[in-house]
């Protein structure tokens, strides 16, 4: 089932019925309970998943279940649906009861963020766009990774994922999802393709996760991604010589100092479900603006101790040089792809710079 927004309840069929089921049983917007009606547009989906008659499918929100039964019909050899709505389920058990094709699907009822996903080879869903973010993440981060995941999202969480440097919707999200993954977009889907409608167009993504993943620590990675996008179409110099920014580095950078710590051992770290999770919180906390436009009102106040100015300047003379190695101080987030960022933080823990 698809979402837009998250919308109060509503009991009224509208538009001849068309937010019921066929036995009367009301669909809750909250849940994003829009069913993808289009018999076509199923197939397709299922056409651009590239099932094989091995593959284990996970389909999250099967609503009342177009989907799953064309997936059960592709030859697979088990369909796993994961669905919050006790009703649903029970709609679900009621349509498949005497088909063949019940004994290859198996019924999951629950919050698909909180219960454990088991194996699966593939991923095709049509999910309450409500949990587009974090769903993405979880599924990521599980192991054993999977060989890809065709979902249907609301139309410009989709194009933030597949967004390069330079466009206009390009953000954390893309650099995080893009650097776990490959991200393609395989065909948009307008509102009406639904019942009841939502209020927004969709598109299916085609998600294929990284094998191997890029050898970095994902907590300065998050640390580093966060800070440049906090304000993305500021140059990096700019956004760096904040008073802020330089004191959160150089207290990091006395820390590492004190415990000997080196890139290496940052280097050393391995992916878990707690790394990606950073990754999935897409709000800018860390609160680093100043309130002004003017970058040389971002720059440190000299303390008036000698000894802490000269150690200030120092250290803020250490983080430009670092910029401009890099050839970075006059560039912009919003134009750097996953490969310069992965660039930019191999010289800072070089330097002995972190962000974690």
């Amino acid at each position: 089932m698809a979402g837009g927004k998250i919308q109060k309840k509503r009991h009224g069929g509208g538009g001849g019925g068309g937010g019921r089921l066929q036995g009367g049983i009301p669909f809750e917007k909250s849940k994003g309970q829009h069913i993808l009606r289009n018999p076509a547009l199923v197939d397709s989906i299922v056409e651009k998943a590239g099932l094989k008659p091995t593959d284990t499918v996970l389909e999250i929100g099967p609503g009342t279940g177009n989907l799953t039964k064309r997936l059960l019909q592709a030859g697979v050899k088990a369909v796993v649906a994961v669905e919050l709505d006790p009703r649903m389920v029970l709609e679900l058990n009621r349509r498949f009861q005497g088909d063949p094709l019940s004994s290859r699907l198996k019924i999951i009822q629950g919050d698909v963020l909180k219960c454990d996903l088991p194996y699966f080879d593939i991923c095709v869903a049509n999910i309450p766009y409500q949990i587009s973010s974090p769903l993405t993440f979880k599924l990521l981060s599980h192991r054993p990774i999977f060989r890809c995941a065709v979902i249907m999202f609301q139309r410009e969480f989709a194009m933030r994922l597949v967004a390069q440097p330079g466009d206009s919707l390009y953000c954390r999200l893309s650099v995080n999802v893009q650097l776990l993954s490959r991200v393609s977009h395989l065909l948009k889907v307008g509102r009406n393709n639904f019942r009841p409608p939502p209020k927004v167009d969709s598109s299916v993504v085609r998600i294929e996760p990284r094998k191997p993943l890029p050898p970095v620590s994902f907590k300065q990675w998050d640390g580093l991604v966060r800070l440049c996008f906090n304000r993305k179409n500021k140059t990096l110099g700019a956004i760096f010589k904040q008073k802020r920014v330089l004191e959160l580095l150089e207290k990091n950078y006395k820390t590492m100092q004190s415990l000997q710590l080196t890139s290496d051992t940052e280097k050393g770290e391995k992916l878990s479900a707690d790394d990606v999770a950073l990754l999935s919180d897409m709000v800018d906390d860390l609160n680093l603006e100043t309130g002004y436009e003017n970058d040389d009102d971002d720059e440190m106040e000299m303390d008036d101790a000698d000894m802490v100015a000269e150690s200030r300047a120092s250290f803020k003379e250490k983080i430009m040089g670092i910029l401009q190695q890099g050839d970075f101080a006059e560039k912009r987030a919003s134009k750097l792809s996953q490969v310069d960022f992965l660039y930019l933080l191999s010289l800072f823990n070089k330097a002995g710079i972190h962000f974690s």
